[in-house]
């Protein structure tokens, strides 16, 4: 069984990109949403974007983007796939699945038992799901260090690839994939000191705990 595969997100420094590759990520994040402390000009995320390694997805998170603010994007940037993380409905994904040719992702976020249904939904036409805590009344849709109650999907499954996210860190990640099974994992701001801020220790920490976990033999 191959390890976990891990998604860095949010990278503002062009230094971050090599630590993510040293770190082993499979994912690269870049956000693209002007309220976000991790948001980054197009011309920075486009040379940032040219140093990742093949093999290495390149990932745009958008939050809510119209069509002519994606085209700006993938016009400037060498993006693998789309990572939505607003309100988009299911036929927006898949639309836009339709409209760039790009595999999708989309983040559904989770406080309780109701949202899980949204998960089987919107997995009918993504290509992947990011599930995320839901953000509380005000906050950012993304990147708030917060975490749902992980033990609301032991043990469920969709129809298509999906990756944890939501208050990961090098402390919590073995708990997160023992009660949740995830085998791709999503980290933003539990690999950074401060807002934006991305630390390679913290990112080789996240990786070597996660993998760590990975090689203790199963007990079930």
């Amino acid at each position: 069984m191959t390890g976990p595969r891990l998604k860095f997100c949010g990278l503002t420094d062009p230094a971050d990109v090599p630590a993510a590759v040293l770190a082993g990520a499979a994912y690269i994040g870049f956000v693209f949403y002007a309220p976000s402390p991790r948001s980054v000009p197009l011309a920075d995320a486009a040379l940032m974007a040219a140093s990742v390694p093949a093999g290495i997805c390149k990932v745009a998170l958008t939050v809510d983007a119209s069509d002519a603010d994606l085209d700006a994007i993938l016009d400037a940037v060498p993006i693998d796939m789309l990572q939505l993380h607003g309100r988009e409905s299911p036929d927006r994904v898949a639309r836009l699945r339709h409209r760039y040719g790009l595999p999708v992702m989309k983040a559904v976020g989770i406080a309780d038992e109701g949202d899980l249904p949204l998960l089987a939904e919107y997995g009918r036409v993504a290509d992947q799901l990011l599930v995320d805590a839901r953000p509380p009344r005000g906050a950012l849709p993304g990147g708030n260090g917060l975490r749902f109650d992980w033990r609301l999907i032991a043990g469920r499954r969709w129809p298509v690839p999906w990756m944890l996210a939501g208050g990961l860190h090098a402390g919590n990640v073995a708990q997160a994939m023992r009660l949740t099974g995830a085998r791709q994992l999503d980290v933003s701001s539990g690999i950074e000191t401060a807002p934006g801020v991305k630390d390679a220790a913290m990112m080789r920490n996240f990786a070597d705990a996660a993998r760590a976990f990975d090689a203790v033999p199963s007990l079930d």
